[in-house]
């Protein structure tokens, strides 16, 4: 409620949060104006400063509307105000933009193209007709142009481009919608498209959007450039052209997204709920994974056993226009070769996808970040982030305590580095698997771009305790060089914490984290853990029982293995059955030498992974024995479990060691090669399966909350990507009265590590 200021004056204002690059200093124009006010607004590197002077009554109903009614675009997160004596303005103003050494603004991520630039693309008379590069301060890209602040042209990779004189005209309008629109352009000035061969030589064409259409009806393969990088397509209808990208790219099984033209289309693909509709429509435009329609005319292949498919609407203009004349839904991949960086210059994707892209369809606006598009589902009623990239990155996570500046390097796989400073937490883009040259590369340069856009001078590096992961080794390199602290954060304890910021909750929880790798503080894997933690410390209050990985990394790609392993260490030899499905094409030299490994210890890490548990449960009852990217086993799994709904479980055992529980799974695997000797099918293993998990973990905290007095738990860790386990853990805390908290903002998996490193950094180092 804002108080009547009793005499007439001047109100010194500044507001912090996103309010540059959303038509922020044009909205307090506007409001000056209809309150009859003088005084001016500018940009600097910290803020948005105000002065406004006039009466009383005024005075308050300008302040009122500007914290009630910002542009729909912002997110004001303070704003302080201060009575001055009157300084006789005699008009009100916007004011060239100050820099601020050491200050900084929170940038806006890219917009989806808004409902007046839609409008505006599909008008034959609008001089911005079929403009690919259409935007103004409600949309358009941003954080991919920007290479420091405050957010004015000359600092972005716009300042090529010389405006004409009807923009240059919309841009100096306060009134117009496209004032200081830092990427405002038109055909005759801004940024254009050319199409070219596989080999990169131009293709001449009147209309490169249309030519490029007739190329993905008749089958081919587009790269195409967009606002963060490269975007594979292909007709998601046309099965060769599917499984051509899939060969090409290296991906024979990890699902595809797709892109459709309206909301209207994605329903006839998927079913979709009032909150996924909302999702999708938003103006961070991410891909959702919706409920497949059995009828769908997608092809199978673009996302293979699955029961759900990602789907994304248009968010920048070339896509809403390819689209509407294709009138196809299209596949839209990262464009990359499996576990690359997505390319992001034309020579760069001419060079790197080479022999995957038949054509491709280029443009010569700068991208100054590499950014993928951000993966969402909706499940307990919530939006859950998988990938935070394009719409959600570089906003920050608000943290609830004002920290030291941390630098967390994240983990080894999905990475994300997090800068913190203030309250703020800037967790970036998803970076990828940190296992080549190109991705460390991505790493450092979206470090020190957030460095110098966030003005972040870290005083602490975090990384994680696994000493071979690159992403500690560049941490000690450079904790070595920049003379400051390095903490080793051990990677479960950081997935908890990451939770409990995600859900603002401060003090200890019950902490289930379920993943398939992180370095554990014994030397061994872990990834079945049940912790009491909190921001300061952790403890490991029980696990499941360690279990062989014979080859290491090559019983992680081929589950059968794992399996085996399982099955010969918890049963003994007479439970390898040649009929099994996990062993039926397993050759005698290969099943001896995995029974070596196990017996000597050769290359055969002990784990506790509850990954590893659903890989080797997949495995063994022949859904799949090997994998071609990460979590497939597990996902199929999964899928699985949703044809054969049981409320049926399997059994296990809960041994206490001291104050610490280790759950024994060989109850677990006697009764799943019972069942298989009897003929019960995949579908109701796998629901038995699903089951058993559930009750284990509800079984364990229940436990620990009686021994601690803690009754909120908080689950994350890859694992619990799973909707189908999600779902029944939650329904089974709940019967024994214990509350959850789940990720919501930040990915459970491990893109949200980097976030749990630096807010436990912060509090021990």
């Amino acid at each position: 409620m804002v108080q009547t200021i009793k005499n007439s004056g001047l109100l010194k204002i500044s507001v912090r949060g996103i309010v540059q690059g959303v038509g922020f200093r044009p909205f307090v124009y506007q409001l000056a104006q209809e309150h009859n006010l003088k005084g001016w607004v500018c940009n600097t590197s910290g803020d948005v400063k105000i002065e406004v002077e006039g009466e009383s009554e005024n005075l308050a109903r300008f302040l009122t509307k500007l914290k009630e009614t910002p542009p729909p675009q912002s997110h004001i997160d303070d704003i302080s105000v201060s009575k001055q004596p009157p300084a006789g303005y005699k008009q009100f103003e916007i004011r060239p933009s100050l820099a601020e050494s050491d200050k900084y603004q929170l940038i806006s991520p890219d917009l989806a193209t808004c409902d007046a630039c839609k409008q505006e693309l599909f008008e034959p008379s609008n001089r911005r007709y079929r403009y690919p590069f259409t935007n103004c301060t409600n949309c358009g890209p941003r954080f991919t142009i920007i290479k420091d602040i405050p957010y004015d042209r000359p600092l972005t990779t716009m300042r090529h481009f010389k405006m004409c004189p009807n923009c240059q005209q919309e841009y100096d309008n306060p009134l117009d919608r496209r004032f200081h629109a830092q990427p405002n352009a038109c055909p005759n000035c801004g940024p254009s498209l050319q199409l070219a061969d596989a080999d990169g030589n131009i293709i001449p064409s009147n209309d490169a959007i249309a030519s490029a259409s007739q190329l993905l009806k008749q089958g081919s393969i587009l790269a195409i450039r967009g606002l963060g990088g490269f975007l594979l397509a292909c007709d998601a209808t046309n099965e060769q052209a599917v499984r051509r990208l899939k060969e090409r790219k290296r991906r024979p099984s990890k699902p595809l997204a797709i892109m459709v033209a309206t909301l209207e289309q994605a329903r006839e693909h998927c079913w979709v709920t009032s909150q996924e509709e909302e999702l999708l429509t938003s103006s961070q435009s991410p891909i959702v994974l919706l409920k497949w329609k059995p009828t769908s005319s997608v092809s199978p292949e673009v996302a293979p056993r699955l029961k759900y498919l990602g789907v994304m609407l248009p968010y920048t203009p070339l896509h809403h226009i390819l689209l509407r004349d294709t009138n196809l839904p299209l596949v839209m991949t990262s464009g990359n070769l499996s576990e690359e960086p997505i390319a992001k210059d034309n020579d760069e994707a001419i060079k790197r996808l080479h022999g995957i892209a038949d054509y491709f369809l280029l443009h010569n606006r700068d991208i100054y970040s590499r950014y993928d598009d951000s993966v969402t589902m909706v499940e307990e009623g919530k939006p859950r982030v998988i990938r935070r990239a394009r719409g959600y990155a570089p906003y920050p996570i608000h943290l609830p305590f004002t920290t030291r500046q941390v630098l967390a390097c994240g983990a080894e796989l999905k990475n994300t580095f997090c800068l913190t400073k203030d309250n703020h937490a800037f967790l970036s883009q998803y970076i990828g698997d940190m296992e080549n040259l190109e991705t460390l590369e991505h790493f450092e340069a979206t470090i020190a771009l957030y460095k110098k856009l966030f003005r972040v001078h870290p005083e602490i590096i975090a990384c994680d305790m696994h000493p071979d992961y690159l992403s500690t080794k560049w941490a000690r390199t450079t904790a070595d060089k920049d003379k400051v602290s390095i903490v080793p954060i051990q990677h479960h304890h950081a997935h908890i914490v990451s939770c409990m910021v995600d859900n603002e909750v401060q003090e200890p929880v019950i902490g289930v984290a379920f993943d398939g790798t992180g370095y554990g503080a014994d030397g061994h894997i872990w990834g079945g853990e049940f912790l009491v933690a909190g921001y300061h410390d952790f403890q490991r209050k029980g696990y499941l029982e360690y279990l062989p990985l014979p080859g290491g990394a090559a019983a992680i790609n081929r589950p059968y293995r794992t399996a085996i392993g399982y099955l010969y260490t918890l049963l003994g030899e007479g439970a390898l059955n040649p009929e099994l499905p996990c062993l039926n094409t397993v050759g005698k030299p290969e099943l001896e030498v995995i029974k070596r490994q196990i017996d000597r210890g050769i290359n055969t890490p002990l784990t506790s992974s509850c990954g590893r548990l659903f890989d080797a449960v997949s495995a063994l009852i022949g859904i799949s024995r090997q994998i071609d990217y990460e979590g497939q086993a597990a996902v199929e799994l999964e899928m699985v479990a949703y044809d054969g709904a049981t409320d049926d479980s399997y059994p296990f055992t809960i041994e206490t060691k001291g104050d610490i529980r280790v759950i024994r799974l060989g109850q677990l695997f006697s009764a799943i090669v019972s069942d298989l000797s009897q003929g019960v099918p995949a579908d109701i293993i796998s629901g038995r399966f699903h089951n058993m998990v559930a009750q284990m973990v509800s079984q364990v905290c229940s436990q620990l909350a009686k021994e601690t007095g803690i009754t909120t738990v908080a689950l994350s860790g890859g694992v619990f990507q799973n909707r189908l386990l999600m779902r029944k853990v939650i329904a089974a805390l709940d019967a024994v009265g214990l509350f959850t908290i789940i990720h919501s903002l930040v990915p459970c998996n491990d893109s949200g590590v980097s976030l749990g490193q630096a807010v436990i950094a912060n509090f021990i180092a």
